[in-house]
């Protein structure tokens, strides 16, 4: 069983809606779960932000944080992921945002993803990972594993 399906079993399981937010994956968490047969009974929507524009006028980023944080923060991912709450009919969303390469700074290298994690009734969750500089497909992909871990992760308490 794969990753999305078992996201989806759960959530099912949990009567639990689904929605994300990505900038660096382009829509890949979303384009794993709905690659499920029946998934339309749990993913609601996704919102693919890469932007900053689209980040504050789909999610609702606060362009005040954009600003002292940049895209790549965990301020900017909770409020992604809290965006995405609140603009769907989920009870749980996951939002990831990064440097998937190639390139990125000293100071935001290339393989740094911040992930959020909102659910109804909870605190939002943020973390940042390193995946280093395993080429673009590579921090992609692996981000993309990460944020349905995540899902999988708040779904099983």
């Amino acid at each position: 069983m794969t990753d999305a399906a078992r996201l989806l079993e759960l959530a099912r399981g949990k009567g639990i809606r689904i929605a994300t937010a990505e900038s660096c994956t382009g829509g890949m968490v979303a384009a794993a779960i709905t690659d499920v047969a029946g998934s339309s009974d749990v993913f609601d929507r996704g919102f693919v932000t890469y932007s900053n524009a689209a980040k504050v006028a789909m999610l609702g980023v606060a362009q005040a944080t954009l600003d002292a944080q940049g895209a790549v923060s965990e301020p900017v991912a909770r409020e992604m992921a809290e965006g995405a709450l609140a603009h769907s009919q989920a009870g749980l969303a996951v939002s990831v945002t990064g440097i998937a390469g190639p390139g990125g700074s000293e100071f935001k290298p290339e393989g740094r993803v911040c992930f959020g994690l909102a659910a109804a009734g909870r605190p939002t969750r943020t973390e940042t990972v390193e995946f280093g500089a395993r080429g673009r497909d590579g921090v992609r992909r692996a981000s993309t594993d990460h944020a349905l871990a995540l899902l999988i992760a708040a779904l099983g308490r």
